[in-house]
């Protein structure tokens, strides 16, 4: 009886993140400018990297925590879309040959290896431009505040900053370094986006610093289990059995997290456990 119960709150929660995925991909649709809008180039490669089959899991839990903290309606979508963009645009500068120098990105070519990356460069900017447009729409300063510390030098900016020195220098990364390399850039804009939901809804400041815990946990937890993928990062350092411990430890400290909530914050424990589980 209980595993056929674990099967139906686990058939549940993937049906509620597909009907948000559908409702987000819609409103982003309607934000970005049209591939023929000029210049045509550079709003194809937004395009292009926007809808390139991402699972929108940091926007879906912008609005799961708006929901959590009693929220109600898609007054929070321009916050969530936000959350998309600006993570694409971590994603295009990424994959530059000056940074990690991927030629693929969800089974297909990247956008520099697409476009150009000159094109590729415009491409961020533009999508962390519109980000932050998004965001103005929300008329909260806490918010715009919150995402711009999340993205800056001592956060996903500083976290790849680092990333690069320790792979130019061509040895695997201690673990201080892996803490600060994941803790900013993965779990900084996961924090962000559950304190974003939460800030949006009115919470306060318990249940937004619960939430930011929960996002900052389950960031790390993101980052291991994208490690073990691909045989990289923390399993390079400690090897995987060990990895897998400390994602399942992160995933239970962001549950943990969620007590203040009771029944509330079911749907994001169910997400979490998700996450700690995913393949791709």
């Amino acid at each position: 009886r209980r595993q056929r119960q674990m099967c139906i709150r686990d058939r549940d929660i993937r049906s509620y993140i597909k009907t948000k995925k559908k409702i987000i991909d819609k409103a982003l649709d309607g934000y970005l400018p049209s591939a023929r809008t000029k210049p045509a180039e550079l709003h194809k490669a937004i395009r292009y990297s926007v809808f390139s089959g991402g699972k929108r899991i940091r926007p879906v839990l912008t609005i799961a925590c708006f929901e959590a903290c009693n929220g109600r309606g898609n007054s929070i979508l321009p916050v969530a879309c936000a959350m998309e963009l600006i993570h694409t645009y971590t994603l295009v500068h990424d994959d530059l040959p000056c940074m990690d120098d991927d030629d693929f990105r969800r089974g297909r070519s990247s956008c520099h290896k697409k476009f150009s990356e000159a094109i590729a460069l415009l491409t961020g900017d533009a999508l962390l431009t519109s980000g932050f447009q998004c965001l103005s729409g929300s008329g909260n300063i806490d918010i715009i505040r919150e995402v711009a510390v999340a993205v800056g030098s001592q956060g996903t900016i500083g976290g790849q900053a680092v990333d690069i020195e320790s792979r130019s220098a061509n040895r695997v990364a201690h673990s201080v370094e892996l803490d600060y390399i994941a803790g900013n850039k993965t779990a900084a804009l996961f924090e962000a986006a559950c304190k974003a939901g939460a800030i949006f809804s009115k919470a306060g400041k318990e249940k937004t610093r619960a939430l930011g815990d929960f996002g900052k946990n389950l960031g790390m937890t993101f980052q291991m289990v994208d490690d073990l993928m691909d045989k990289d990062g923390y399993v390079k350092a400690y090897g995987e059995p060990r990895v897998k411990k400390m994602a399942r430890l992160f995933t239970d400290r962001a549950k943990e997290s969620l007590k203040i909530f009771g029944k509330s914050g079911e749907k994001l424990s169910e997400i979490a456990g998700l996450i700690l589980l995913r393949k791709s």
